[in-house]
């Protein structure tokens, strides 16, 4: 029995991972797609506002 609890574990851990990634497969793109595309532009864009501009690097 000692084999039993040595492998519930990693079997668990296994299923787990794997709902995970599966959900996360489930979950990119589809409907919500463009919506999460248009939060994050609006993000970036936000982003893009608040940074000063860089300032001019010289070269020699």
């Amino acid at each position: 029995m000692d084999y039993v609890s040595a492998l519930i574990p990693p079997v668990v851990m296994a299923v787990a991972f794997t709902a995970l990634i599966v959900t996360m497969v489930k979950s990119q793109g589809g409907a919500n797609k463009s919506k999460e595309d248009a939060a994050v532009d609006a993000v970036l864009a936000a982003r893009a506002e608040d940074e000063p501009p860089a300032p001019a690097r010289e070269t020699a």
